[in-house]
């Protein structure tokens, strides 16, 4: 009676192509899980930050003084920090020079602090379209390998004297495990990418409302100082 064969059999026993498909899918699976869990930090991150942020921002505190103490940080400003000081850089810079109309203004800091925020965009959505990627193609990628191994077992056929079950059975098997990965490599991507979607979009509304509450608080400021 022979013993069934291992998974691992199955794949060292493969076909070329089919080891290649595996291989392709097996990395795939690999980086994604490494994006996953680096997004996953990352968002948290700049989640807390946020929530620090707006805690500190709307204590009361002076905002020229906020601003220097970021000015003064060593690490790269992300998330509101980012989008307060490029507003709040452009509001002083702009304000310092002599009959600028308040409306003109607002309309640079408003067009400062879209493009920190369309940074921000760019910064939350790292990796993002490689889980898309990965999870919309990898049971494809899998399902030529399977087609493959199925195909290369039937045409062994042709050599063989009595056709039977346990001539194409290991091919086949081989072969759907190139399927079985594929599925393993695009449901955790799938997963991935539809929960750093939604959590992406909480982040830049609160973003977006943060920044026309700033933009509000210095059109008051430009037009009390006019």
């Amino acid at each position: 009676m022979n013993e069934p064969l291992s998974i691992v059999d199955l794949i060292l026993n493969a076909s070329i192509v089919v080891q290649v498909v595996m291989a392709i899918l097996i990395m795939a699976s690999l980086a994604s899980w490494v994006m996953i869990f680096q997004r996953g930090f990352a968002l948290t991150a700049i989640r807390n930050d946020a929530a620090e942020f707006e805690i500190e921002f709307w204590s009361g505190k002076d905002l020229g003084l906020l601003y220097k103490e970021l000015d003064e940080q060593e690490s790269d400003l992300i998330g509101l920090e980012n989008i307060f000081s490029s507003g709040f850089k452009e509001f002083s810079r702009s304000r310092q020079q002599e009959g600028v109309d308040p409306d003109r203004l607002m309309q640079n800091v408003q067009r400062a602090m879209r493009v920190a925020l369309s940074r921000e965009e760019e910064r939350l959505e790292t990796h993002l379209t490689f889980l898309a990627t990965v999870g919309s193609t990898s049971p494809y990628i899998g399902l030529f390998g399977t087609v493959w191994g199925i195909m290369n077992s039937f045409r062994g056929l042709a050599t063989v004297n009595q056709a039977s079950l346990s001539v194409v059975a290991p091919g086949i098997s081989e072969a759907l495990v190139a399927t079985a990965i594929g599925l393993f490599a695009a449901i955790p991507a799938v997963i991935a990418y539809n929960r750093f979607s939604a959590q992406v979009e909480v982040i830049l509304n609160r973003f977006e409302a943060f920044t026309d509450e700033f933009s509000s608080i210095l059109y008051r400021a430009s037009h009390k100082g006019s």
